[in-house]
């Protein structure tokens, strides 16, 4: 009979283990969560012409179906870079304040996409009550430019434009180009003598001195804007 302790005695001792390198995979994105940012750019406006030709110049990135979400407090300028932004799309009509409308639609003099302009700041209930605007206008086939749009309407689309209007502060503020005669005539042509007043039509948005400056972030979020040039804005 065999000894058990004698053949225990006989078992091969078991190598320790040897550590591994291991790549830990990037976590994914949760359904409904935030699309990376693919693209930015900042731009420092000095007058309301300039926050009109930064618009022009947003209009000729923009195709049918891009979604464009506008930020800023009263008086930043969101609703002077959405009228240049219909100029450089060329549609009909005025591009004022949707306050009191919610949603307006300026249809393409050409044969460009239609400028769908909103003012998310009264949609209490989000996309869902955007949905049932009945803007008698296809969203895929428009560009959408939505004022106070953060955090209710993103699910329009994965790929956006973010535009946050800042007011610049301390040394900025006091480096940057003076306004000057330039303001002045800028505030003419909107409508508005320089330092005072609001634009027509526009309930209080363009209200702000025209000698303000602008600290304007662009960001594209989502594949659509993967690569994409934004050092074009740069008025």
């Amino acid at each position: 009979m065999n000894d058990p302790h004698a053949a225990a005695a006989h078992v091969p001792p078991v190598a320790p283990a040897v550590p591994t390198a291991t790549t830990t995979p990037a976590p994914a994105l949760a359904p409904g969560g935030p699309a990376p940012a693919t693209a930015r750019t900042e731009v420092t406006v000095t007058t309301p012409e300039r926050m009109r030709e930064l618009g022009r110049r947003l209009a000729g990135l923009l195709r049918p179906g891009d979604l464009v979400l506008l930020t800023g407090e009263l008086g930043a300028g969101k609703t002077t870079l959405t009228r240049g932004l219909g100029e450089g799309l060329g549609v009909r009509g005025a591009v004022t304040s949707p306050t009191f409308v919610i949603a307006r639609v300026h249809p393409s003099l050409g044969d460009g996409p239609p400028l769908v302009h909103v003012d998310a700041y009264r949609l209490g209930g989000g996309l869902d009550e955007m949905e049932d605007l009945d803007l008698d206008v296809s969203l895929p086939d428009s560009v959408v430019a939505v004022e106070w749009g953060d955090g209710k309407v993103e699910e329009l689309s994965e790929d956006r434009l973010h535009v946050v209007i800042a007011r610049a502060v301390g040394a900025e503020a006091a480096t940057s180009e003076p306004a000057g005669a330039e303001a002045a005539g800028a505030g003419a042509a909107d409508g508005v003598p320089a330092g005072a007043g609001a634009v027509p039509g526009g309930p209080g948005e363009d209200a702000a001195p025209a000698a303000d400056v602008r600290r304007v972030t662009v960001t594209g979020v989502g594949p659509r804007w993967a690569g994409a040039d934004l050092s074009v804005l740069t008025v």
